[in-house]
């Protein structure tokens, strides 16, 4: 696969590798993942939630390949992304990216001709997409409540 190629696009930020608590929002043809951001490693405050939001969305999943499958080789994308735990583009001839089969349609699908890709702890989060953003905020109900409330 040597013309697939991997941008990531998270320089100065990025999930909280241990408990990103991770949620997927859809809306007409905007898809959106929330999740803690990591406060160690990059400029963020314990508390302070990420929100990538994606328009003009196609599909997404959610996938369960994690960390350890990753390095086991278990990944489509094992031994071509540079590695885990990043948000990158792909961009290229991408043979693998239909391999596998919990695409969801996005509610109101649009065509897109954008892949990303986002690495966490415990999950692989794609979309085909038109464009996305990134915002940072802090909820005035700690994520630890709410994740508390769907345990």
């Amino acid at each position: 696969m040597p013309s697939l190629s991997f941008i990531q696009l998270n320089a100065d930020w990025n999930a909280d590798p241990n408990v990103p608590a991770v949620q997927v929002r859809a809306a007409g043809s905007g898809i959106q993942l929330c999740f803690r951001l990591d406060p160690w490693g990059h400029p963020a405050r314990e508390d302070e939630i990420g929100y990538l939001t994606f328009n003009g969305c196609q599909a997404w999943r959610l996938g369960a390949t994690n960390d350890e499958g990753w390095f086991r080789g278990q990944c489509r994308y094992s031994k071509v992304a540079p590695k885990w735990g990043e948000f990158y583009e792909l961009l290229g001839d991408d043979p693998l990216r239909d391999q596998v089969s919990d695409w969801r349609p996005a509610p109101m699908p649009e065509p897109a001709d954008r892949h990303f890709l986002f690495y966490l702890r415990d999950d692989t989060f794609e979309c085909l997409a038109r464009d996305w953003s990134f915002e940072r905020d802090t909820p005035t109900m700690l994520i630890q409540d709410v994740v508390a409330v769907q345990d």
